[in-house]
């Protein structure tokens, strides 16, 4: 493996460990919601359709970040994101039928 070629994994890899989609559709619903009450978001729940998006809008709408890198990284995002959940729409609609939108708060009080 060429030097070349373990960076372009390497991108890919990180930049889909921090794709919305990913972390809605590839991990159990308790994971994306840690995820997003880690983050201190307003939104109380996302809907599973375009899932990635609704992500990446809800880390937008949280505090701001101190460091100033979330905001790039997640406009960044919005484009890997919107074709991730355009790929996965046919999954995400029978989730979004049998389980209804992603709930943030699992329970009051919880977060």
């Amino acid at each position: 493996m060429t030097i070349k070629t373990a960076v372009a994994i390497g991108t890919f890899s990180l930049a889909l460990s921090g794709c919305g989609t990913a972390l809605t559709v590839l991990q159990d619903d308790e994971d994306a919601a840690r995820g997003l009450r880690k983050q201190k978001t307003y939104c109380q729940s996302i809907p599973r359709i375009y899932s990635g998006l609704a992500y990446d809008f809800c880390i937008l709408n949280a505090p701001p970040d101190p460091t100033g890198f979330l905001v790039p990284f997640v406009l960044l995002d919005l484009t890997l994101s919107g074709v991730m959940d355009t790929v996965s729409l046919p999954y995400t609609i029978y989730r979004q039928a049998i389980d209804g939108n992603l709930s943030i708060y699992w329970r009051a009080g919880r977060g």
